[in-house]
């Protein structure tokens, strides 16, 4: 018999974002076009209701068997996913009306997609996590080629879907192999199964696989021209919403169903981190289109977070969610400022378009600038104490050369965002943008002042939460 009550405070959310996405489907099909404009408010509730129902059944708990179990670990993770994909959500309703393909299908994937993060998240076993990777992927697919009038969003959707496609593939192979050793799909039973050949064999297939969902290298090629292609809404919410759930995801995975064989995995989790960090750092050196700058910079910051997770849960499980959040942020920001390099001609994605921005939009130039900063890991703003973190996470680890190899590439990474912040300020000024909606203003100006000045100033509030809801994965 089905335990209702421990089924909503396991799954609350997600439960919450099924109900909206089936009743959205209802109401699309009922009031048709009248529901598109309305859709975006409904789509942003249901994100933002889902973050609230995630902090009201924060502790967590355990359904279906075995098969979801929550703990303050991924609830907080669950909080950040949801509610910056809510402001995703909102600030893309002007792009899509600007470029007429507004429609309410384009809420509907968001909210499957989160859908889909939820699931992953609140998974125990590897059938429901396939699951909710496959929930999130599908819906992904489509958001990448939503501008199908657009050759490079079509190009993003079907590069996205093969290359996925493999992934998933090398997944459900290396989780097969997985049961198939272990005797069992749930997270606790493969964590106390003999470590065999075949086990691990599997297990590095599930690495490669996971890998790709986080756009680690050497799985990362899909991630700088998808972000160029597809709708800039659609790379804000790539990367902020389920880049935070999918390393939560990738985390929970190693430390929970295969933590008592890190020594298997320590050195192979350490190797795809520190390629990262360097193809990120320095593959973006050469880019001049922002998109795919902020593509590359993404697969470095994924790789200063996986030093925290090679460095095992007891000293990387915080340093992941602080990373994280502070990472998500600032990435959502610097899309909207994309997003606001709009002119007569439309949408303008090179970097040199932001000379002389200072003098002509001082706001955006400076919450620009804080956002750049913070991203960059520098003094004193939020993204420095992200990356403090992992880098005393992967020293506590053991992890030297790793936390060097961070280090360099912070350093080599400094050579393209400063660049960006020497256009917005130096450089001979360009055509002024149009003005931008005030959802795109709202994100970039909220954002600056999180990363800016809140990060800055309750950091040690954030340390404190963070290494509280780390400690749910004792649990």
């Amino acid at each position: 018999m089905l335990d209702y009550t421990a089924m909503i405070v396991a799954i609350g959310p997600e439960l919450w974002l099924a109900a909206a996405g089936l009743l959205g489907v209802l109401l699309g099909a009922v009031l048709k076009d009248r529901f598109n404009a309305l859709s975006f408010k409904y789509g942003a509730l249901a994100l933002f209701g889902a973050a609230a129902l995630s902090l009201m059944f924060y502790q967590g708990g355990e359904a279906f068997g075995g098969l979801v179990r929550t703990n303050t670990f991924l609830n907080f993770a669950k909080f950040v996913s949801f509610a910056v994909g809510g402001f995703a959500l909102i600030m893309s309703e002007g792009f899509l009306k600007r470029h007429d393909t507004i429609r309410y299908e384009y809420v509907l994937l968001t909210i499957f997609a989160s859908l889909g993060m939820g699931m992953m998240l609140s998974a125990a076993d590897l059938m429901t996590l396939y699951m909710g990777i496959e929930t999130l992927s599908l819906s992904s697919y489509v958001l990448a080629a939503f501008h199908r009038d657009s050759a490079r969003s079509s190009e993003a959707g079907l590069k996205y879907f093969v290359l996925g496609a493999l992934a998933s593939g090398m997944l459900l192979y290396g989780a097969s192999l997985v049961y198939g050793f272990s005797g069992t799909t749930n997270f606790v039973g493969i964590s106390s199964a003999d470590p065999s050949v075949g086990l691990m064999f599997g297990m590095v297939l599930m690495i490669v696989g996971l890998g790709f969902k986080i756009s680690a290298a050497p799985m990362h090629v899909w991630t700088p021209d998808v972000y160029e292609g597809a709708p800039t809404p659609v790379g804000a919410f790539f990367a902020s919403a389920p880049k935070m759930a999918s390393m939560v995801v990738f985390a929970n995975v190693m430390f929970t169903a295969f933590g008592d064989v890190m020594d298997q995995w320590q050195l192979i989790v350490a190797i795809i981190s520190g390629l990262s960090m360097i193809i990120g750092a320095f593959g973006a050196l050469t880019q001049t289109n922002i998109k795919r700058l902020l593509g590359y910079s993404s697969i470095a910051n994924v790789g200063y977070a996986l030093v925290a997770v090679a460095a095992g849960p007891a000293s990387g499980a915080g340093a992941v969610l602080i990373f994280m959040t502070i990472y998500v942020v600032s990435a959502l920001g610097l899309f909207a400022g994309v997003l606001a390099m709009r002119r007569r001609g439309g949408m303008v994605e090179s970097i040199d378009e932001l000379g002389g921005l200072m003098s002509s939009r001082p706001w955006l130039a400076i919450s620009l600038t804080i956002l750049i900063f913070s991203i960059a890991g520098l003094p004193p703003f939020g993204g420095f104490f992200g990356k403090w973190e992992v880098f005393n996470a992967g020293i506590e680890g053991g992890l030297l050369p790793l936390a060097v190899i961070l280090v360099i590439s912070s350093v080599v990474s400094l050579g393209y965002y400063l660049r960006i912040v020497k256009i917005i300020w130096f450089d001979e000024p360009k055509e002024r943008f149009e003005t931008i909606d005030g959802s795109v203003t709202l994100t970039v100006l909220a954002s600056a002042l999180v990363a800016g000045i809140l990060f800055l100033v309750f950091i040690n509030q954030l340390a404190q939460w963070s290494y509280d809801a780390a400690s749910g994965l004792a649990s």
